[in-house]
């Protein structure tokens, strides 16, 4: 590949696990569930993506298994704020710092093992168009399934019946309760299924992107992919946007540190470049209250219980 290509290859590759993990955020917040565990279920995905794969040797029960426990424990912080009625923010906080302690504690025995790198799905025709040709059409599967689940959530938001219930669900669950819709289940399904795809984007950082594990591999992850659902103002097409532009800039200050380049710039100060350029971009949008309000669920992070 080119410099170009091998740049917007790896923007592409940097910037799926964010995508996937902030899609389902957004549906968890567009029930109004604000879930900041993120980083903690993307870390055990990651262990038990990494687990499996290695004492079974196939990469997709290793995705599922990563599936399995970010939904385990986006289980737990539900029934803590859904049932028991704790806060949404303490919880979610308290279910990040244990679930990257304890993949680190599980993860121990697996520090000096590699996988076998998982390959590309090569697209017929596609892959040939120059230039970007390869670093779209010649990628891991899961970069493909990224693409599909911003389509299928895009529809499922604005398209479906039951897309405009879980929107119904986040601006008001005492309207919703009212006229008969089970909002507590509705919103269960929403803040599981924001865990499983935080599994999925865990397992995709230790079994596709770097096949091996490292305590605090996630480095952060997590955080930005909760930051871009706000920076996307709760809108798909923009979660994917702020991906690859977080992606982008995580890219270029590796290929800079790594062009051997004669530059008075500390490697600490590069590699913060990406949480910088992503807190610089939070600060533009939210000084555009009318556009944050106009699309933030009005329920996010509000306890309800339904009257008996």
């Amino acid at each position: 590949m080119s410099i170009l290509e091998s740049i917007l290859f790896a923007t592409i590759v940097a910037g799926t696990p964010l995508i996937i993990v902030a899609l389902g955020q957004l549906i968890a917040e567009k029930s109004g569930v604000l879930n900041l565990g993120a980083e903690g279920m993307m870390a055990m995905g990651a262990i038990a993506g990494f687990a499996v794969t290695h004492h079974t040797g196939n990469p997709w029960l290793g995705v599922l298994a990563g599936m399995a426990a970010g939904a385990l424990m986006s289980f737990l912080f539900a029934v803590v704020v859904l049932t028991l009625m704790g806060n949404q923010v303490a919880s979610g906080l308290a279910l990040s710092i244990f679930g990257v302690g304890l993949s680190a504690f599980v993860g121990k025995p697996y520090e000096s093992e590699i996988l076998q790198t998982v390959a590309r799905l090569r697209i017929p025709l596609l892959a040939d168009i120059p230039v970007i040709g390869g670093p779209l059409f010649n990628q891991q599967p899961l970069v493909y399934f990224s693409w599909v689940l911003f389509g299928a959530i895009a529809w499922f938001l604005y398209q479906s019946r039951p897309g405009l219930l879980l929107r119904a669900v986040g601006e008001s669950p005492s309207s919703a309760h009212s006229i008969g819709y089970p909002v507590i289940r509705i919103r269960y399904m929403a803040t599981l299924f924001g865990g499983a795809m935080a599994g999925i984007g865990g397992a995709f950082l230790s079994v596709f992107y770097t096949p091996l594990w490292v305590e605090g591999m996630v480095a952060g992850r997590g955080w930005i992919a909760i930051a871009l659902v706000v920076f996307a103002t709760w809108r798909p097409f923009r979660v994917i946007v702020g991906a690859y532009l977080f992606g982008g800039v995580m890219v270029a200050q590796l290929f800079v540190q790594g062009s051997g380049l004669d530059i008075n710039i500390p490697s600490q100060f590069l590699s913060s470049l990406p949480y910088v350029a992503t807190i610089v971009v939070l600060v533009i949008i939210s000084r555009d209250q009318n556009t944050v309000r106009l699309h933030a669920p009005v329920s996010l992070g509000q306890a309800y219980r339904p009257d008996a």
